[in-house]
Parts: structure tokens; sequence; C-alpha cells
């Protein structure tokens, strides 16, 4: 089981595998049991964005235990958790913001 973290900029928070670009985490999603799920929506110009990699999550069933999205992007962060909240299986849990430092040292440490 992994804890994925979606950013083409941010470091990436101890403990967890760091995916630059939104095919990059599609195929860990496809190839992984991932715990946690943090994701980003703008991930730069003439890339796919975190509302396609949702898209895709939606389209092909994919899933994660618990998914966080730590996007500056206001519009990007509603239009993700919308489209998540909708069409995630029962017992996924989709928070409409970031990790909490709590979720953040319980990881880094191995805890979670």
């Amino acid at each position: 089981m992994i804890h994925l973290y979606l950013d083409d900029w941010r470091a990436c928070p101890k403990g967890f595998a760091l995916a630059r670009n939104g095919e990059e985490c599609l195929m860990m999603l496809r190839e992984c049991e991932v715990d946690i799920l943090s994701l980003d929506y703008e991930l730069g110009y003439g890339q796919m964005n975190g509302g396609d990699v949702v898209a895709a999550i939606v389209a092909e069933r994919l899933q994660a235990k618990e998914i966080y999205l730590h996007t500056s992007s206001p519009s990007g962060r509603r239009k993700m958790y919308e489209m998540l909240y909708a069409h995630m299986p029962e017992g996924v849990k989709v928070h409409n913001g970031p990790m909490p430092e709590e979720v953040l040292h319980q990881v880094a440490a191995g805890n979670r």
C-alpha cells in the first residue's frame, strides 16, 4: 500500500510516492493499492490537469481509501471535489482541501 502525491512543482511530503504529471499518477493508481491520494489541479502548460486525472479515476473506477485536494486553485478544487463526491464508491473519503498536519506527521512516521 502506498500514499500518492500528485504535483508538478511542490516538494513531496515524506512517506509519499510522487507523481509529477497526470499520466504518472494514473499509472500508479492502476498498478498499486493507494491509501492516501493528494491531488493538485494545475500541472503545467499543455499537460493534463487535476480535473482530467479525476475524470480518468472516475471512468476507470480507480480508487484510493482517502483523497485530499491540495491545489491552490479554488475553481479546480471545486471541480475535482464535485466530480469525486458524486462518483466515488462507498467507503472512499474525499476531503475538499489539503491534508492536515497530523496526517502528514502520521505518514512521515510510518504510522499510517
